[in-house]
């Protein structure tokens, strides 16, 4: 009995301890493979991370190709192959003249506005719209009522100092027959200049009012009509004159504009206000006649700046030989620069770009890198283009092989964006 239980039991114990063994090499088989599953993953991972890494890398590289945006990057051996020429900014004389456009003005100084001096009715109207006139030539004819008391009281002191006049001769000869008192001879002659001072004021007035001053030989009974004259010669520009209208002082009913020389007005940039100054010549041109080119000077600056436009108003007083040159046309002024004029940072025209509408300079930032940089310009002569902003004297810039360093930052560009 106990000798069979023994065996029983051994039977037992083999049987647990198989269990146990397979299970301890199933589990030990499993670890191992996972094991080397966590090795490959993390093995790849890493792999992973690295070919992440050097994308990375790679693509920063790339981007350091052309630099940082607006910057465009190129060896000096490159540089010497593309014929990349690099210019230090310095401050230069420009020739030439500035630009301006403006409008063409009758001279102010040389208009008349033609009005009668004294109120009456038109009868006659002498002359007409475009109509050239000379100095003192009738433009229209009145009929004045006031002219025709003038013009008795004018009758009436000349009446007046013919009788003082015989009065003072026949007491004077009293007096020297001693028929008549000294005291006579001076009342006599208080009477004659008082007279003559009568008919001095009225022939004042009448040249005045402008009426020729009548002679003895019957005028007297004549209706007085008053010429209206012109004071200057010119061309007829504006005429109001309608016969049986009534004319007065204060309206004007001829202009009369002498054309022999213009005034053209122009807006000066406030920047260009220091190379502008009165009595500069300049040259003026139409678009009617292109070739027709006219030299004037400038005669007035204003003082004041317009607001709106930062500029100021300039007149240029020009001949106008055959008067070809019409007010309210519009004129191109080229104003010659005086041989003082101060220098100011210039650049040839070959170093500028255009990027996106504006103008630009590749500007050296070390030996191998160009910046892109916007910059403002202002007047262009010579071959020469005055830079205003954008760039300092002293800086290095692309003169010749910009348009390379262009096409390489557009190109640099357009690969980011495929990317």
């Amino acid at each position: 009995m106990n000798r069979k239980g023994i065996i029983i039991g051994l039977i037992v114990a083999v049987a647990l301890g198989g269990g146990f063994l397979y299970r301890f090499t199933h589990l030990k088989s499993g670890g191992g493979s996972h094991a080397e599953h966590n090795e490959a993953g993390g093995k790849d991972e890493k792999n992973g991370n690295h070919e992440e890494h050097k994308e990375k890398k790679e693509g920063h590289e790339g981007q350091d190709e052309h630099g940082e945006a607006g910057s465009v990057s190129m060896t000096a051996e490159m540089q010497k192959q593309n014929g990349v020429v690099v210019e230090l900014a310095k401050k230069l004389r420009m020739s030439g003249a500035i630009s301006a456009t403006g409008k063409l003005e009758a001279n102010a100084d040389r208009i008349a506005h033609v009005s009668p001096r004294i109120s009456g009715k038109i009868v006659a109207v002498k002359a007409s719209l475009g109509d050239s006139v000379s100095t003192g030539q009738p433009l229209m004819v009145i009929d004045s009522v006031e002219l025709g008391e003038a013009l008795n009281r004018y009758r009436q002191s000349r009446t007046k100092l013919a009788l003082a006049q015989s009065n003072m001769e026949r007491v004077r000869n009293l007096v020297e027959k001693k028929i008549a008192a000294r005291k006579d001879i001076l009342q006599a002659e208080t009477e004659f200049k008082t007279a003559q001072a009568e008919l001095h004021t009225d022939e004042e007035r009448l040249s005045l009012y402008g009426f020729p001053l009548p002679s003895l030989t019957g005028e007297e009974h004549k209706r007085p009509l008053l010429p209206v004259r012109s004071p200057i010669s010119g061309i007829i520009t504006e005429k109001h004159a309608i016969v049986g209208e009534l004319a007065d002082p204060s309206k004007s009913l001829y202009t009369v504009a002498d054309l022999s020389s213009v005034w053209v007005l122009v807006d000066i940039n406030e920047k260009d206000l220091a190379k502008v100054r009165k009595g500069q010549a300049a040259v003026v041109t139409v678009g009617a006649f292109p070739d027709l080119k006219l030299k004037g000077r400038i005669t007035y600056i204003a003082d004041l700046v317009n607001e709106a436009t930062r500029t100021v108003k300039a007149r240029i007083e020009v001949a106008n030989p055959g008067r070809k040159l019409k007010p309210e046309m519009f004129a191109t002024v080229e104003l010659a620069l005086p041989a003082d004029a101060p220098p100011v940072l210039a650049v040839p025209e070959e170093a500028f770009q255009e990027v996106g509408g504006k103008k630009v300079l590749f500007v050296a930032e070390n030996s191998t890198k160009f910046e892109s940089r916007t910059v403002e310009t202002g007047r262009t002569a010579g071959g020469l283009i005055e830079v205003l902003s954008g760039l300092k004297e002293g800086e290095r810039y692309v003169l010749k092989g910009s348009f390379l360093l262009k096409s390489e930052l557009q190109k640099g560009e357009l690969g980011e964006h495929g990317h």
